[in-house]
Order: structure tokens, then sequence, then C-alpha cells
């Protein structure tokens, strides 16, 4: 039997009003995703910007080899926000197979909104495989970039990208080394708790908190 908000979903989708299109797309993350792919899919090329994205995000919580497909190819988007959504999606999605591509949209997109996107996704990925990617994101010029590869590698727990990581003790921006902090928690180590007791004087306060906190997690039994 047919989800009861079907019908009406369906009409809102070929509304005029971008609005109702975007409810629509919202709403379609709760239904089946036998009833509810066959509806977002075509509005991944809807003519107004925020309908594609909100598609990419409503098809992320209908996972399958079909939806994953789709996203892998917006990959290629002329759009760079299509391209990072897509990116974003497929970290949400949580797909092993798609670390390649998600490393190849990092090494080779020129807008750091879309590298900014796959070094988060594959770091929810927790996958080794995404270490070299992460390791050469740390290089990357823009703060942003920088700040997701840290947490990345952190969440994926890469002892070895440990003493590379380091290096970000000093670092100017305060965020880089708050997300520091966070990463060395979860890489615990002589070394990083050696790092942690420095950045938890550290005299930007969340830099601290975040340091105390992961000290207190190692602690933990």
């Amino acid at each position: 039997m047919p989800h009861p908000r079907l019908h009406e979903l369906t009409l809102k989708l070929n509304s005029n009003k971008s609005s109702d299109r975007l409810l629509a797309l919202v709403a379609l993350r709760n239904l089946p995703t036998s009833e509810a792919f066959p509806l977002i899919k075509p509005m991944l090329f809807d003519d107004y910007l925020p309908v594609r994205s909100m598609a990419i995000r409503s098809l992320a919580s209908h996972p399958s080899a079909e939806s994953i497909s789709l996203l892998v190819q917006m990959l290629d988007d002329p759009n760079y926000e299509i391209r990072a959504g897509a990116a974003g999606a497929l970290g949400v999605v949580g797909d092993h197979n798609t670390v390649q591509a998600l490393s190849r949209a990092f090494l080779e997109d020129t807008e750091w909104l879309v590298r900014f996107s796959a070094a988060v996704s594959l770091g929810n990925l927790q996958n080794p495989r995404a270490d070299e990617v992460l390791l050469q994101a740390l290089e990357q010029p823009e703060l942003i970039v920088q700040q997701a590869a840290i947490a990345a590698l952190g969440e994926i727990k890469a002892f070895e990208a440990l003493d590379t990581l380091l290096r970000f003790v000093q670092s100017e921006d305060w965020l880089v080394r708050k997300y520091l902090a966070t990463a060395l928690g979860n890489l615990p180590c002589s070394k990083s708790i050696s790092a942690l007791k420095y950045l938890a004087k550290d005299d930007h306060p969340q830099v601290a908190a975040a340091a105390t906190i992961a000290l207190e997690q190692i602690d933990e039994p």
C-alpha cells in the first residue's frame, strides 16, 4: 500500500513553486526508498540549484547501488556546489567503495569547497585507504581544508600521521589547534599526550578545553 502522503508529495514536486519542491524533498527522506527514490531522482536535474542540492541530501537518506552511483557521477557536475554536495552526501551514505571517487575529487577538483567536503567524508568513512590523500590535504593552503584533514586523520586513527599532525601544535589558527586537540584524543600515545598537555595551556579557551577533554578521554579505562 502506497504511503498516504505519496500523491501529495508527487503533486508538490511538480509544482512551479520551488518552495513546494523543496518541502516535498525534505518529506521524502522519511518515505520508504522504493517510493522515495523514483521521485527524488529527476529532481537531481531541476533547473533551480537549491532544489538540486536538496535532492542530493534526500538521496543520501536512501542509499542503494543506484543512488550511490548517481552521487559519484555528480562529483563531475559542472556546478561546484553540486559537486561539494555530492561529496558530502557520500560521507553520509558511508559506502567504503567510494573512497577512490572521493579521493579523486579531493586531488583533482579546483574548488576548495569540494576538497573540503571530500576530506570530511573520507574522515566519516574511517577507511585507512584515505590516509595518503588526507596527508596531502594537510598541505593545502586553505585553513578549512587543513582543519577537515586533521579531524579526518583523527577519526581514522592514523597513527602513522602523528608526527605530521604535531607540526600544527604551533599553528597560528586557533581552530586548527582545536581540531588537532580533538584528533590527538583519538591517537593516544606518549607523543600525543605530551602535545595535549601543552595545548591544555593554550591561550584560546576553546583549544584548552578541547585538549582537556581529549586528555580525559585518553585516561578513561
